[in-house]
């Protein structure tokens, strides 16, 4: 399993719970886990391996706003891979 199957890269600005009910902390995507989880590294540097279903994703919005999607929900979606 490797990061582009969630649709994200290494370095993509990231925010995450520790607990579904705990207050969101930002970081960047670093690598995919054995166990499926996010390899997140946090604002202060400390490596975290966080569920995906925890994991939302800076992106643009419909009209060009930056916003938060759920990582789950971009998994799901297919997109148009890039050319080299």
């Amino acid at each position: 399993m490797n990061l582009e199957e969630l649709g994200i890269r290494a370095g993509d600005q990231v925010r995450f719970r520790r607990k579904p009910e705990g207050r969101w902390l930002l970081g960047t995507a670093q690598r995919r886990e054995k166990d499926g989880s996010l390899g997140v590294r946090d604002a202060k540097g400390a490596a975290r391996a966080i569920p995906v279903e925890l994991v939302e994703v800076r992106c643009r919005g419909p009209r060009g706003a930056l916003t938060w999607e759920p990582l789950p929900e971009r998994a799901a979606r297919t997109e148009q891979l890039k050319l080299l």
